[in-house]
């Protein structure tokens, strides 16, 4: 019969939490990235997280096929 006592627990280790590295948005592969899916400036700056008051919020579900 096993002994009672502390459970221990196989979660993540409390080491340091990685930082995600800087990440550069004028990059060439960023820009290639914004040519192909912004339509427009206002579409490429809300996209990189530029939003202004009044600004519709993005829909979440199912786009149309």
């Amino acid at each position: 019969m096993p002994a009672k006592g502390k459970k221990k627990s196989r979660g993540k280790s409390r080491g340091k939490k990685q930082k995600k590295p800087e990440v550069d948005i004028l990059s060439p592969a960023a820009m290639l990235n914004l040519y192909y899916i912004a339509h427009n400036v206002a579409d490429c700056l809300q996209l990189r997280g530029f939003r202004w008051p009044g600004a519709a919020k993005a829909k979440k579900g199912k786009g149309k096929t």
